[in-house]
């Protein structure tokens, strides 16, 4: 068993680098890795009303459709950019969509996975914000305006979620690492998040009681991730 996990690629525009550097890690895995897990905020919007689809994310849609179809299941689970997917993702493409979180059995190994933009709940605004974005209201509201008005619109909300969801990377990692501890005691032996964009791999216990919390990082700064292999995860990052 070997899967990849990343998270907070932020994707809008085909000539930014990160998005250039995921093409060529897509390219490199191909065949190779039999799960692709994305912990959210892969697009830094996503609207897809009557099968529209924001023109720069062609590419790297094209390019999951060619791991999918190379034999790697792809899987999402929704970040505080990029929601509602599952109409698009999982009913026309065939991948699978965790709205909050997984939990998921890998090797024996119990994970849980999720973006994790939920689990500091004392910052009220921006808890507010994700749930008006997500009520039957907006979603109404953004399916009545044209597409081109629909992608700039999203671009400002993504804009203001950054603000209010914005601390320190160190702070927000401590309170992940913090709430792992909760998921141990529940059972899980691995807990993995994205959001904060700080990647790091803690390591508690040793032997057949190791537990695991890792942080993805982003594929903003950093090109990180965690790859699962043979039971062990191991924090790497892409370089070509």
């Amino acid at each position: 068993m070997n899967a990849v996990f990343l998270s907070d690629a932020h994707l809008k525009n085909r000539s930014d680098p990160g998005y250039r550097a995921l093409l060529r890690f897509f390219d490199s895995i191909q065949g190779e890795i039999e799960h692709l897990y994305i912990a959210g905020d892969f697009f830094d919007f996503w609207f897809c009303g009557n099968g529209l689809i924001y023109p720069e994310f062609f590419d790297i849609i094209n390019r999951l459709r060619e791991l999918q179809a190379g034999g790697t299941g792809i899987h999402f689970c929704e970040g505080n950019h990029d929601f509602d997917m599952a109409p698009y993702f999982s009913a026309q493409l065939g991948m699978e969509v965790f709205t909050d979180s997984a939990d998921l059995i890998l090797d024996g190994k119990r994970i849980f996975l999720s973006h994790g933009d939920t689990v500091d709940r004392s910052n009220h605004k921006y808890l507010f914000l994700r749930w008006i974005l997500r009520t039957r209201g907006f979603d109404i509201f953004q399916s009545l305006i044209p597409p081109e008005v629909r992608w700039k619109l999203a671009m400002i909300s993504s804009e203001t979620s950054k603000g209010m969801s914005e601390q320190s990377r160190d702070e927000l990692a401590e309170k992940m690492s913090a709430f792992s501890l909760g998921k141990f005691r529940e059972g899980f032996d691995a807990v993995i998040l994205g959001h904060c964009h700080k990647p790091l791999l803690r390591r508690h216990g040793s032997g057949a009681d190791e537990k695991i919390f890792a942080a993805l990082g982003d594929w903003v700064e950093y090109r990180s991730y965690i790859l699962f292999s043979d039971g062990c995860f191991s924090l790497k990052f892409f370089e070509s």
